[in-house]
């Protein structure tokens, strides 16, 4: 009987053990989660991290190319460096920068346009006086192969008279035309006399009225 109640109470008290082990077991948390969530957490806050950081870094680059690209229009367009009175010595906005920019543009446009027509002009003029030294050397080889061809028949007298009406007539457009302050002047305005005033309906017109002026004295 005392061996039967020893083992009983042996018994009892490794029950209340295992009892009490199971419930200290289960008020404990699981480490193990416990480990891998350490674990995971870090690499999730690290990867939004570099996320956020790479966004920035673009965002900046960016910002840092428009501001550039401003920076680069004010330095290159003329107007944009010349302050209004109203804004003083106050920042360009970008706004007043791309309307200067713009503006710029359309004087460039207006100023090729300019340019392009000034040359087409002068290849005429070249045209021109390429067809007149033709003509003129033409005139020449044919007085040097018949030097005594007409002569006689009109009088130098006669022939001076023409002459001077033409250029008398020629001379009234001429000087209220060409200015001759300087070479550069006469020069740009000698060629537009020419094509406005030497047209051969005109000189044809100047020559009738000359020797309608002079038949008198032909006949």
């Amino acid at each position: 009987p005392a061996l039967s109640m020893e083992n009983a109470r042996k018994g009892s008290i490794v029950s209340r053990a295992n009892s009490i082990g199971s419930t200290s077991a289960s008020s404990v948390p699981n480490t193990d989660d416990e480990d891998s969530d350490y674990h995971q957490e870090p690499y999730k806050e690290s990867y939004k991290d570099r996320r956020r950081r790479a966004h920035t870094q673009a965002e900046q680059k960016r910002r840092d190319a428009i501001k550039k690209g401003y920076d680069d229009l004010q330095a290159i367009v003329p107007t944009c460096e010349q302050q209004d009175f109203f804004i003083g010595s106050q920042k360009l906005s970008k706004a007043i920068v791309l309307q200067k920019t713009i503006d710029y543009i359309q004087f460039l446009h207006k100023e090729k346009k300019k340019q392009e027509e000034e040359v087409s002009t002068l290849r005429k003029d070249v045209m021109a006086l390429k067809i007149m030294k033709v003509n003129y050397e033409q005139i020449v080889k044919a007085h040097q192969d018949n030097p005594n061809e007409g002569k006689d028949q009109v009088s130098d007298e006669v022939k001076f008279n023409v002459f001077r009406g033409i250029m008398d007539s020629l001379f009234q457009s001429f000087n209220t035309s060409i200015s001759v302050t300087n070479f550069q002047e006469l020069s740009a305005c000698v060629f537009s006399w020419i094509e406005e005033h030497c047209k051969p309906q005109t000189l044809r017109d100047i020559v009738i009225g000359v020797l309608y002026q002079l038949k008198s004295p032909l006949y």
